[in-house]
């Protein structure tokens, strides 16, 4: 059984909530929703804030080799985001459909973007992405066992797969070339807790 290398000490808190006075929706896209709330504070101040509704979504570091192995292989991928204005790095990802399992969606997100099945699937954590100002939240994976096949990537979705070395990819976190959160968060996960 996985034991937590670190103990973790619980501090006594008032739990603060902030009720929701009203919420009205500015806009809505194709992956999230604009929603202005006005909520009270704890010490009975009132403001809105503007908060970006999102579905949740799951990503999956997929495992070529077994994740024991001393240097065992996965897969990247180099892809375009806008946001970022250029290819980034990541794992494969995407939002949950309505209803869909997470677990499901990893499954389904390494299908279509690498081709790759999935003999296996294991959780690793969830994660809020940028509590600040949305409600997304993350479903982060390992895929082991997997099995080549075709991709069915979406009209949007222009990116490259690469097979790296586990030690190509700890050298790509430490000299900043993987900058995407979700990517780094599950990677260094796998390294401090499943590999360590």
């Amino acid at each position: 059984m996985f034991r937590h290398p670190f103990t973790v000490h619980s501090l006594p808190f008032t739990e603060l909530r902030m009720p929701l006075l009203s919420a009205e929706t500015l806009y809505t896209g194709r992956i999230f929703r604009l929603d202005r709330d006005t909520v009270r504070f704890p010490d009975g101040s009132v403001a809105p804030f503007d908060i970006i509704r999102h579905p949740g979504a799951a990503a999956v570091v997929p495992f070529l080799d077994d994740p024991g192995d001393p240097d065992p292989r996965i897969v990247l991928i180099r892809q375009f985001r806008h946001a970022a204005d250029g290819e980034i790095w990541e794992i494969p990802a995407g939002r949950l459909e309505p209803g869909e399992d997470p677990a499901t969606c990893a499954r389904r997100e390494l299908e279509e973007e690498t081709g790759y099945t999935a003999g296996r699937v294991d959780h690793l954590l969830s994660l809020y992405t940028t509590p600040g100002f949305t409600d997304e939240l993350i479903h982060l994976y390992t895929a082991t066992e997997i099995r080549p096949g075709m991709a069915h990537r979406e009209a949007d979705e222009f990116m490259e797969l690469h097979e790296l070395r586990w030690s190509e990819v700890g050298a790509m976190m430490a000299n900043g070339e993987i900058q995407d959160a979700k990517t780094l968060v599950t990677l260094m996960w796998v390294q401090c807790f499943r590999r360590a």
